[in-house]
């Protein structure tokens, strides 16, 4: 008999698991960010997110996809979505949003273990779309993981809130 299926949101939740207690847990010696291949792998995480907003604002949906493991899951708007799911909902709203209104990123920040990385950021955001104004405060969290072409996104989660 086969053991029963895993949820589909299963390699995320371990993923986030492990990279969150080594985060909980205070440094002890050894600071790996310090070491050269971290910071490669630190520079390479961002440079992915980095392009992955550039496809966004330059409408490059391809793109996009690319950077999207086949397993990820994007949560915004109270919801989830798998890739196919996010590629046929979410993904053309986005680009048109990229590409009406102006948001500044802060600093990403960028933590590697292993195979998985996170990476997360705030944001601002303003100007108008669909005829809305838009003045808001954004986070952003992107876990990667480490597979034969470089980094892919495997889950994003954002999540915004009126400024005033």
């Amino acid at each position: 008999m086969r053991a029963p299926r895993r949820p589909r949101f299963a390699r995320l939740a371990l993923l986030l698991a492990a990279a969150a207690v080594p985060a909980a847990l205070p440094a002890q010696g050894h600071d790996p960010s310090h070491h050269p291949a971290a910071n490669g792998d630190s520079a390479a995480v961002a440079q992915a997110v980095h392009r992955y907003h550039a496809a966004l604002a330059a409408g490059d949906s391809a793109a996009a996809l690319a950077l999207l493991a086949p397993d990820a899951v994007i949560l915004e708007s109270g919801g989830v979505e798998s890739r196919a799911e996010y590629r046929s909902h979410h993904l053309p709203a986005d680009i048109e949003f990229a590409r009406a209104v102006r948001s500044e990123q802060g600093p990403i920040r960028v933590r590697v273990r292993g195979d998985a990385a996170w990476a997360s950021s705030t944001s601002t955001t303003q100007g108008e779309f669909r005829g809305r104004a838009i003045n808001s405060a954004g986070a952003e969290l992107m876990v990667l993981t480490r597979e034969s072409g470089g980094w892919r996104i495997a889950a994003i989660h954002w999540s915004s809130h009126i400024r005033r």
